[in-house]
């Protein structure tokens, strides 16, 4: 079990009524390695994030993190499906970071980053407020820290909804296109947290449009589209050097 990677996942298929969404998804992402998902929307980034996370069930393949299979329990050869306190058990393993920061409006951003802990894991509460102003400045917002969702600024609720994830100390981090919605200026503050967080070797997998963020941060980069895989590489080779005639129109037109 030690030999295998933080995340593997085999043979992954997902559908919604007649349409195949995800085609056979394999992918490996060893400890303290970055990956980056790139690729045209609608082609399955999203939804395969959300089945690694099992917020969404896949309809044939396995995933596999920290060597447990997700959503489900290995016994004498078969798998048998988790109940939902179970899969929460699991989920402890992941932070998530959405497009959206789904931030408690009604608590300050200390808040915000203390609640986890404080409900899920059973941290006593001065030993999860001292952490939550560990990492409220270490995303930068020291001095924000009394500061309500709506008095912040897109790209801060950002970074204070990575805080969260990281509080809950994951072995993984998910990133769903967490620039997305945000205006421009904004998008730097929240890349910078994260090439420090992939500086700091923590294991990550980020769905982005951020060609820059994929070409200093990750080690490897996967073109997804239509559902499948169509390449794998290092930054250098994907992005600079793609082999696939799909990668290099992606590329065309996202450069453009």
């Amino acid at each position: 079990m030690s030999d295998l990677p933080l995340l593997r996942t085999v043979g992954v298929h997902k559908s919604y009524g007649g349409t195949e969404v995800l085609r056979g998804i394999d992918l490996d992402v060893a400890k303290g390695r970055v990956v980056c998902l790139l690729g045209p929307s609608g082609g399955g980034k999203s939804t395969f994030l959300r089945c690694v996370n099992h917020l969404e069930t896949v309809d044939a393949g396995q995933i596999w993190v920290a060597g447990e299979p997700m959503g489900y329990r290995l016994r004498h050869g078969k798998l048998y499906e988790l109940r939902e306190r179970e899969v929460a058990r699991q989920r402890r393993k992941i932070g998530m970071v959405f497009q959206h920061f789904n931030l408690f409006g009604h608590r300050t951003a200390l808040q915000n980053v203390m609640d986890g802990p404080i409900r899920v894991l059973g941290t006593p509460r001065e030993q999860a407020r001292a952490e939550a102003l560990d990492l409220l400045e270490r995303v930068g917002l020291a001095e924000r820290t009394g500061a309500y969702p709506a008095q912040l600024s897109g790209g801060q609720q950002q970074r204070v909804a990575i805080a969260r994830s990281l509080a809950m100390k994951p072995e993984l981090m998910l990133f769903d296109e967490p620039t997305s919605a945000l205006d421009p200026e904004l998008v730097g503050d929240v890349l910078a947290v994260m090439t420090s967080l992939a500086a700091e070797g923590m294991t990550m997998l980020v769905v982005t449009h951020e060609m820059g963020f994929a070409a200093e941060a990750a080690d490897e980069v996967v073109f997804l589209a239509d559902g499948a895989v169509v390449e794998t590489g290092p930054p250098s080779q994907v992005l600079g050097d793609p082999r696939e005639d799909r990668t290099r129109q992606f590329l065309a037109r996202v450069l453009a």
